[in-house]
């Protein structure tokens, strides 16, 4: 049994006793109060409060930095509310579910300032203290978050819930990992491996592939279509956006393929739920069939969705990667019961949980609310995934984006509770990926929930982090088509802090010609995930989309995955009037920062819901410079001659100009809100030339959004007295370098080429290869 922390005993070590055990030296109880290194974190912890050092249940983990959190209640239930400790005077940034799908960032000083359904929780670092990760997971059947224990008090409250009234327990160990440490990124990534070691049923996005579309430039068919989407259309809007010049490299077919009806409709009636088509009406239907409906099966008399699919990846040979949508329990309502040629279903009525009735009020939640979901036995979950992907599989289909993720919380009373009931469809998932779709050709959609993370990961490694892209807002607000872009982006940025130990995250598509198109755009473009867009067919912003998409439908992607700035850890960017979201990357040769004015508007506690901020929708200033971006991320790919740099060139993709920086320097950045910067900070190399040393930095194709990703090489040589040096680059266009020297000559693929020298900055004309795997060779001649 691990210790009471309200006793002392004769065998502790240090403030807390472990059964023999020596405890972690940095997790202790000083009096009622919980410590790190020996100064306060939480205080006035309960009686009934456990703790556990990690090593007690995870034998490699690392003992100094990491423990398990339990609590013992006198009488066994299936929901638990218990109070861990007050937090007082101590900033904190979380991540809450502020719908049942969805995740944001929310941040506060004390304990009454925690929002429900708190996913992830960090304390700031102090003066004495490292920062605290409080992460709740799994205990058993059971699933934990954080809350607050009341308006006017300072306690956090941990909540256990098994999600069926039979499912009861009393005496939980493991229900928060607490992880102590230096750096705010490593803490997350180094608390997720510990959690991993524990739990077993998951894997590490850094043990996985993602899928190749996150090297895709793609078009998804759902802002096109919505459910109206038939293959005429698909295959028209492929037509137009490659005539354009920006072919996309995946399509994604969204919602409206499937065989559906409502429970009142006739399956034989031949509509097959596309009478169904206002926003929302197809909510309540069931899937009928595995196979696609008439508009695709009957495709030129009868091919089919396969004869469309083969088609199209022949006349338009960019298109490597085909996707269709479907939910996890086959369609929004489910299965229909007794439907021939389905495995067996039953229809569930919902149940909502006290903390799932404090999120926002949502279309979708009321639509199954009211009409209950067709779910399959968790016994036979397999054959539903087995039905629906060997079908998708035979028709040439290459992955499948899986939405309305977080709904089996809602039914697994009678089915074991929410873990196990997980746990049977994340299995049958995970084998069917497997077996027909390379095991990760999966979008993991409307998943944002512990259970998803820590139990439906083993296979999937990309995953939407953001809610919705609204074009508008849906509740009418005419401002909306403009905060709601603000929201997106933070709600992408800080979730990636806790969900990109899982998933690769992607930050789902946009629309060219929205009024903030280059706002997403720029996001999009430096996100470290795939790029698509949902355009109408014809309506397309092909200059901006050229700044994103490569000839051959491929983008330049980072090599990390984007996340907020250090300094905005703790910060509010949407409705503080004066924080502006920075984001970092790295690319193969330099870094990124991304910097976005979204102010304007998010979540209200007292309204529960996102609300108009427009008071705070004002200019902002913020500082940039070489610090900002977390080098030592880059483990796996480390930017070359980032330690030993004592200058950086820093470009400013939009505003084209260069600044030299020292490694501590900043630069002051004002930006209009809805707008952005985008900057290349590359480490400056010293090259040795005849008359002495020089300066050089690649930066990368200023005509692009990630302009650094382009730079794919980068060495110098020297013959005799000449020096050369020579850079790799993918894609085409303006190929910018910083030379403190003048460079005598300039070669592209070996053929003399002109370049203009001005201000230290080197630029040359670069023509597309015709694959951005055939990289060009820009050669520099001093």
């Amino acid at each position: 049994m691990a210790p009471n922390l309200s006793k002392a005993s004769a065998d502790m070590v240090g403030d807390v006793a472990v059964d023999g055990l020596k405890p972690s030296s940095r997790f202790t109880l000083k009096g009622k109060d919980l410590a790190v290194d020996c100064h306060p974190a939480l205080l006035d912890v309960p009686a009934n409060i456990r703790l556990t050092p990690a090593s007690t249940l995870v034998p490699t983990a690392n003992v100094a930095d990491g423990c398990f959190l339990g609590f013992d209640v006198p009488g066994p239930d299936s929901r638990h509310v218990v109070p861990i400790g007050k937090l007082v005077n101590t900033r904190f940034m979380s991540i809450f579910r502020f719908k049942v799908w969805w995740t944001t960032h929310w941040v506060g000083t004390a304990g009454r300032d925690v929002e429900n359904e708190t996913q992830m929780m960090v304390l700031d670092r102090t003066a004495d203290r490292p920062y605290v990760l409080l992460l709740p997971i799994v205990d058993g059947a059971f699933r934990a978050s954080l809350q607050s224990a009341g308006e006017d008090d300072d306690h956090v409250a941990l909540c256990l819930e098994s999600g069926s009234s039979v499912v009861q327990g009393s005496v939980f160990r493991s229900a928060v990992y607490l992880h102590a440490g230096d750096d705010p990124f490593d803490l997350v990534r180094q608390a997720a491996r510990v959690v991993r070691a524990h739990l077993g049923t998951f894997r590490l996005l850094e043990e996985k592939t993602p899928p190749p579309i996150v090297d895709k430039f793609g078009w998804c068919t759902w802002d096109a279509f919505y459910l109206k989407v038939h293959p005429e259309g698909v295959r028209e809007g492929v037509r137009l956006l490659a005539e354009g010049g920006c072919p996309p490299g995946l399509v994604l077919i969204d919602d409206g393929w499937q065989s559906i009806c409502h429970d009142e409709d006739d399956p034989a009636d031949g509509a097959e739920g596309m009478n169904r088509t206002a926003a929302g009406e197809q909510m309540p239907c069931r899937l009928i069939k595995f196979e696609e409906n008439h508009k695709f099966r009957d495709y030129k008399g009868g091919l089919g969705l396969g004869g469309f699919v083969r088609e199209m990846k022949a006349a338009f040979p960019t298109v490597e990667q085909v996707y269709v949508w479907h939910a996890l329990c086959g369609y929004w309502g489910g299965l229909r019961p007794g439907a021939p040629g389905l495995p067996p279903a039953k229809v569930v009525a919902p149940k909502l949980s006290p903390g799932l009735k404090r999120t926002m009020e949502d279309l979708a939640v009321d639509k199954i609310v009211n009409n209950g979901v067709g779910l399959v036995d968790p016994e036979r979950a397999g054959e539903l995934y087995e039905g629906l992907h060997a079908h998708l599989q035979a028709s040439g289909i290459d992955g499948v984006k899986v939405d309305v993720i977080h709904l089996l919380e809602m039914l697994s009373e009678e089915y074991g509770g929410r873990v196990e009931l997980a746990k049977a469809y994340f299995r049958g998932l995970t084998e069917s990926v497997r077996r027909h779709f390379g095991g990760n050709g999966v979008i993991a959609s409307m998943e944002h929930c512990n259970d998803f993370m820590l139990l439906g990961t083993e296979a999937v490694a990309l995953g939407r982090v953001g809610d919705d892209f609204w074009c508008t807002d849906p509740s009418g607000d005419p401002n909306g088509t403009f905060w709601l872009q603000g929201c997106h982006m933070v709600h992408c940025a800080y979730n990636s802090l806790w969900m990109g130990s899982f998933i690769h995250p992607d930050w789902d598509m946009f629309q060219s010609t929205h009024p903030c198109a280059a706002f997403h755009a720029a996001s999009r473009a430096v996100s470290g995930g795939p790029v698509y867009v949902s355009d109408s067919v014809g309506s397309h912003d092909f200059a901006l989309l050229r700044r994103l998409a490569l000839p051959d439908g491929t983008v330049l992607r980072c090599e990390h995955h984007a996340l907020p700035t250090r300094d905005c850890l703790f910060l509010d960017p949407l409705h503080d009037g004066q924080t502006m979201l920075k984001i970092w990357n790295l690319n193969k040769f330099s870094g990124v920062l991304g910097a976005f004015n979204c102010q304007g508007g998010g979540w209200s506690p007292e309204a529960r819901r996102n609300k108009c901020a427009s008071q705070c929708s004002v200019p902002v200033t913020a500082r940039a410079g070489p610090a900002d971006i977390e080098w030592k991320q880059g483990k796996i790919h480390p930017v070359p001659d980032v330690e030993d740099a004592t200058q950086f060139a820093v470009y400013f993709v939009e505003s084209k100009k260069l600044e030299l920086l020292l490694p501590d320097e900043t630069v002051e950045i004002t930006l209009d809100p809805f707008k952005y910067e985008l900057l290349v900070v590359a480490p400056v190399s010293v090259i040795r030339l005849a008359r002495g040393g020089a300066g050089f930095a690649p930066i990368g194709l200023a005509n692009m959004l990630n302009s650094g990703g382009a730079v794919q090489a980068f060495e110098s040589n020297r013959n005799g007295g000449e020096l050369t040096v020579e850079v790799a680059v993918k894609g085409a266009g303006e190929m910018v370098a910083y030379s403190s020297a003048k460079p005598r000559l300039c070669k592209v693929d070996g053929e003399d080429a002109e370049f203009v020298y001005e201000d230290g900055v080197v630029t040359v004309a670069v023509p597309w290869t015709g694959s951005s795997s055939k990289l060009a060779r820009v050669e520099y001649i001093y």
